[in-house]
């Protein structure tokens, strides 16, 4: 079947519904520029679904918070008196003003910078100043912030303004065990946040979503970047002709790519591997600290990451060993934060192994690495050029004769080809399509 037989048509691509505008092997390009397709997302798909609000390392101790949206609305997550996680709409309950404008921090409780109602960690209403003229018209107990329903699983939080999601732990299905997998990169230790950046990209939130785990582009886009590396990196993350490098789609819209399969699982080592010289000095640094050599053998791998990018349907993904994370703005507007991972423990230990993450995280994710740049200008011109023929698809076709079900059912694919992306559409034109 070519693409011309089946293109949409000028006529079409403006007036079909938007679940129409998603087949098996393409989308409309209408999908990326469309302001109207853009608010049912956030209203369908936002607002309906669990998002990933936090890692549980960023809300270390009672009254820990981070401030952050689901969707178009902005939210406080914080760990209460009582240890529970609690996700607050950002919004005073008397003049709707905003409560908290710090992106993290402690607090005691929250007030409202403009006439002080002051509200407790757990979004009850605490105090009300100048109560006289509330004589019979205000109840504190009625008047708490609105709360959010908030599950977590392996360290991840989500959130949801859908009283009647299902639970987290079916939401996520199949992906529990490779959330497990990446939460192994702290070589013995938890993982924890080290540090986030934020950028804006002129583009639409879905843009994005398919890069993740769009293995085809990375030797095009990122060639600066293999070529910036020594060789033993070159090697193992050159993945193109590699038949063990596959793409799962894993159900509800998420999808894992493996572009290094030998490290897909670091728990599974038997010792066979070497560890790159250049990681030499790192293991001097250990071994003065008095680290075991099994240890630091965990410690060193991990550096690495994990050998596959998990993307999370609609907000995250668990890329290697970062986080990085997408809020859509507007139709063609999407903020983009890239969270640096690394591992809690004794700082003589753990604290050279950061660094050499971070330095890491810089080189390719970092505001000025190479992957990020790169990237971004990518998502950018994907959004430029969308804006002409409307009636011309994107496809996402690379692979589709090949695509064939794992031993475990999961519909699988060469990790070059738009496995990733048709589960993500999937899962769009299904939400899209629930009234």
């Amino acid at each position: 079947m070519t693409v011309e037989s089946t293109a949409f048509t000028a006529e079409t691509v403006h007036g079909l519904p938007p679940a129409d505008l998603v087949l098996d092997d393409r989308v409309a390009g209408r999908l990326y520029t469309d302001p109207e397709i853009f608010d049912q997302e956030m209203t369908k798909i936002f607002e309906r679904t669990w998002i990933w609000v936090a890692h549980e390392s960023e809300l270390p101790r009672a009254g820990s918070f981070k401030s952050t949206h689901v969707g178009r609305h902005p939210v406080i997550v914080t760990k209460d008196r009582k240890g529970e996680i609690r996700t607050l709409v950002n919004r005073c309950r008397h003049r709707g003003a905003s409560l908290c404008e710090k992106k993290s921090g402690h607090a005691n409780g929250f007030t409202c910078a403009y006439h002080a109602w002051s509200y407790g960690l757990d979004g009850k209403l605490r105090g009300v100043p100048y109560p006289d003229g509330y004589e019979g018209v205000l109840d504190k107990a009625d008047l708490g912030l609105k709360t959010l329903r908030t599950e977590s699983y392996g360290g991840m939080i989500f959130a949801t303004l859908n009283a009647e999601a299902e639970p987290l732990a079916d939401f996520l299905g199949d992906v529990k065990p490779w959330i497990d997998r990446f939460m192994s990169q702290g070589g013995g230790y938890p993982v924890k946040v080290l540090g986030t950046h934020r950028f804006t990209y002129r583009g639409n939130w879905k843009i994005q979503l398919e890069n993740t785990t769009d293995g085809y582009h990375f030797p095009i886009v990122h060639r600066s970047w293999m070529a910036s590396v020594d060789a033993e990196t070159a090697e193992m993350m050159s993945f193109m002709t590699d038949p063990a490098a596959i793409t799962h789609d894993l159900g509800n819209g998420h999808s894992v790519m493996r572009m290094v399969p030998e490290h897909s699982d670091l728990d599974a080592d038997d010792g066979s591997e070497p560890l790159q010289p250049r990681f030499d000095g790192l293991v001097a640094s250990l071994e003065a600290a008095g680290a075991g050599q099994a240890e630091i053998r965990r410690l060193v791998r991990a550096v690495h990451g994990t050998g596959f990018n998990l993307n999370l349907f609609p907000n995250v993904s668990m890329s290697i060993s970062f986080f990085r994370v997408l809020r859509p703005i507007s139709v063609d507007e999407t903020v983009i934060e890239h969270v640096a991972l690394g591992s809690d423990g004794p700082a003589d230990i753990v604290g050279p192994v950061n660094r050499e993450r971070l330095r890491a995280h810089e080189h390719f994710q970092g505001p000025f690495g190479f992957g990020t740049p790169d990237d971004s200008e990518g998502w950018d011109r994907v959004q430029r050029g969308t804006q002409g023929a409307p009636e011309m698809p994107i496809m996402v076709n690379r692979g589709l004769g090949r695509e064939k079900p794992s031993a475990e059912g999961w519909p699988t694919g060469h990790v070059t080809d738009e496995t990733g992306m048709r589960a993500a559409y999937a899962q769009w034109k299904q939400m899209m399509s629930d009234d």
